[in-house]
């Protein structure tokens, strides 16, 4: 004979089957089906991406390709439909790549493969000559001391990621160096000391700096000649860009997705962030293309300077001001364009938030899980524009597999032709999922209790 159930406990068990009901999987599993099938069947979602990459090219802080990558990004914005489109104004760095060469004058001649390291000073006109000094890292450049450093180009060859890179330059010419080389395949931003002694540095290639620490090791000195006409100029103006799908019962409520639009001038920046900038945009487009419209506005935003001093995102901040509070969430996709599996969430005194909003934002992931993309992690979502995160907005970083990113990541193979379209598909139906739930979901995520 059947138990009779207490009302209390029945009324219990309905609340749960109603909550069960009325998850995000349930709410919103047809929708995003719609926006998963639509961003994969796109045979043209990589078209602007090749444009950026092909007809525009690297965009550094300052040039005037950054500037045409801006006009042309408002433009396709406004093309598409996109409201409130408008390109606010920033104050960037602008420091120039001269030219740059070094070789090898003992104990044979030969030409060495560098690039300068962005914001490097350059070499007096005649370049520099100095006997080049072999260190592992910035402790072993400080154990060595300033005696037999005085003089000196120093080769940094790491065997892991370290501080030398950010570090090891002025730290070096703090000990009297002349200049520094890093074996790097990569160019990248430095930052000097201001109450220290500027000198040059460039990463040189991987052959190049193991036949000189091989060569010094054996007991033969290596002296080599340095030219970079790298300089700084004074900081000059550029734009973020910004166009919006407005959201149809609170539009002034901002959900932000984007990327840096600025690279360094290399390569296409076809993953960093070429590809970020465009699936973001064409995440938006495909869901005003699907006729969506959710409660809260979607801001899409291309910032400058992320690569050498972050004046974009600090611009924005300044820019909204007290609307700050009316930001709901970040979505930054900065990873490249692999396979994406994922988005790190976080933002400032992020073990303060309430759990409830880690555990949404884990239950809108498994929405993704269909296509690989949903795994929710903690951390990682709120550098890009922290001068937003900072202040308590949840952040969302895109996570992917990570296989070759490093490997072309500041170098002249980010280009166009290692952008898979399948891959770049995926990016676009995650960050639309993600952003349109974020948009639509009645309440935001962190009012969640």
């Amino acid at each position: 004979m059947l138990k009779k159930i207490p009302i209390c406990v029945a009324l219990l068990i309905g609340f749960a089957l109603m909550a069960k009901a009325g998850s995000m999987l349930e709410q919103y599993q047809s929708v995003v089906q719609k926006l998963i099938d639509a961003a994969l069947a796109d045979p043209n979602s990589t078209a602007r991406l090749e444009y950026l990459c092909d007809r525009i090219g690297n965009r550094l802080s300052g040039s005037a390709s950054l500037e045409r990558a801006v006009e042309w990004s408002a433009r396709e914005m406004r093309n598409a439909g996109l409201e409130n489109v408008q390109t606010p104004p920033v104050m960037v760095p602008h420091w120039v790549r001269g030219a740059e060469s070094a070789m090898m004058i003992a104990p044979i001649r030969k030409e060495l493969v560098i690039i300068g390291l962005g914001m490097s000073v350059g070499t007096p006109p005649g370049g520099i000559s100095g006997e080049v000094i072999p260190v592992k890292d910035v402790n072993e450049l400080a154990a060595i001391g300033r005696e037999k450093i005085a003089g000196k180009i120093v080769l940094f060859t790491p065997q892991a990621k370290s501080p030398t890179v950010e570090a090891g330059p002025s730290i070096a010419g703090s000990l009297g160096a002349l200049a520094v080389l890093i074996h790097t395949p990569h160019t990248r931003g430095i930052s000097y000391d201001e109450d220290k002694l500027k000198i040059p540095a460039a990463a040189v290639s991987a052959e190049d700096a193991l036949m000189m620490k091989r060569l010094v090791a054996a007991g033969t000195p290596v002296r080599v000649h340095l030219i970079m006409d790298d300089h700084q100029g004074p900081d000059v103006e550029s734009h973020n860009v910004i166009g919006e799908l407005r959201g149809s019962e609170k539009p002034q409520e901002i959900v932000v997705v984007g990327g840096h639009m600025d690279t360094w001038d290399i390569g296409q920046g076809a993953q960093d962030d070429g590809s970020g900038t465009m699936a973001a945009l064409e995440a938006v487009l495909l869901i005003k293309k699907l006729g969506l419209h959710p409660r809260r506005t979607i801001r899409v935003l291309f910032f400058v300077n992320e690569e050498n001093g972050g004046a974009g995102e600090r611009a924005y901040g300044a820019m909204i001001g007290d609307a700050l509070k009316n930001h709901v969430a970040t979505i930054v996709d900065d990873r490249g364009a692999e396979k994406p599996t994922g988005f790190g969430f976080g933002a400032r005194d992020q073990d303060k938030q309430t759990p409830r909003a880690f555990e949404t934002a884990t239950e809108i992931g498994k929405l993704l899980d269909t296509i690989g993309a949903g795994k929710m992690t903690a951390g990682g979502g709120g550098g890009h524009i922290a001068s937003v995160t900072n202040h308590g907005v949840l952040g969302f970083g895109i996570n992917t597999v990570n296989v070759y990113y490093e490997q072309t990541n500041h170098t002249n193979a980010d280009s166009f032709d290692k952008i898979a379209s399948q891959d770049f598909q995926l990016h676009v139906a995650a960050l639309a999922v993600l952003s349109y739930v974020l948009a639509d979901m009645p309440k935001r995520l962190s009012e969640l209790k």
